[in-house]
């Protein structure tokens, strides 16, 4: 599949094996994260089948861990979980029920900003492109990319850290930034892996692929990594 932009760089053994090292990789970590709980924002998604409640709980997500995301989404959502309820909110309030989320302030900002802009500009819905959503306050192309495949079922991949590391480390891709990550592995990465590839590789970096000292010992994909930039291991 040809995607616009991408660079030879990206893929130090070629495109070809970046596909291949890829395609066996994902079957073996989606066997080795079986079980496991779920980021709490796919357990929103899966729960609610909400645009709005993702794309908020993924904006409160943000540098804050996952217990914290999952019991500030539930307090913010038992006020309101509608975007004109949302946005008619005060800051303060919005930030009090998020808190101790990192940043709550400048996510409360957020939240109540992108939840007038939907109710403005988009008739109360959630905008269920890239381009939209992208448009709106506080969200980067993580987020939209999490609210395209959760949200909506459509086709995206959502990069954050684990996964720009763990696809780095394998030696899949070559990348300095999530942003080339994401073009890379729209280019190399079967389509039918992308909604799935974040949930999989955040588990993963959590579990196992840790970003000082991997437990290599204990990795289902241990033989066929790379292991770039690894200094030390378990």
């Amino acid at each position: 599949m040809a995607v616009q932009g991408v660079r030879e760089e990206w893929f130090p053994a070629g495109m070809e094996r970046s596909r291949e090292i890829l395609r066996r990789a994902v079957p073996l970590l989606r066997r080795a994260v079986r079980g496991e709980k779920a980021p709490s924002v796919t357990e929103i998604a899966q729960r609610t089948r909400s645009p709005f409640r993702v794309l908020v709980s993924t904006v409160i997500s943000a540098r804050t861990k996952d217990e914290v995301t999952a019991a500030a989404s539930e307090r913010l959502f038992a006020r309101t979980a509608a975007p004109a309820g949302m946005a008619a909110l005060t800051e303060r309030t919005i930030a009090k029920l998020i808190f101790p989320a990192g940043f709550y302030r400048t996510k409360a900002r957020s939240i109540r900003a992108l939840s007038r802009m939907i109710v403005d500009d988009f008739g109360g819905r959630v905008p269920d492109t890239i381009d939209g959503l992208l448009a709106l306050p506080g969200v980067g192309r993580k987020t939209a990319n999490l609210v395209v495949t959760h949200g909506f079922g459509k086709p995206g991949i959502c990069v954050d850290t684990h996964v720009h590391r763990i696809t780095n480390r394998l030696g899949a891709v070559r990348t300095r930034n999530p942003h080339e990550t994401e073009f890379a592995l729209r280019a190399v990465l079967p389509k039918r892996h992308w909604i799935e590839i974040n949930e999989l590789l955040v588990t993963y970096g959590k579990r196992i692929c840790a970003p000082i000292s991997p437990f290599c010992s204990r990795c289902a994909v241990s033989d066929r990594c790379g292991r770039v930039g690894v200094k030390r291991t378990r």
